[in-house]
């Protein structure tokens, strides 16, 4: 198992700060909410830099990738 980014879906605001500073492309928007690959997440956290609502954290994955990330 691994971490990966998460993001809380009553937190985000559909911003895109994390879209932009993913150096990975790992997030992507989806009716206005941020979801995360958890397979190309690096855990750089520079979308937990940037999240301005708190809404990204980290959990363990092993490797699925769901609905919400």
């Amino acid at each position: 198992m691994s971490l990966a980014a998460f993001v809380l879906e009553k937190l985000c605001r559909g911003c895109q700060r994390c879209v932009h500073a993913c150096p990975q492309n790992a997030i992507q928007m989806l009716s206005q909410l941020a979801v995360v690959n958890p397979d190309l997440c690096i855990e750089c956290e520079a979308c937990m830099e940037v999240c301005m609502q708190g809404a990204i954290t980290f959990r363990e994955t092993k490797g699925e990738v769901s609905a919400h990330g």
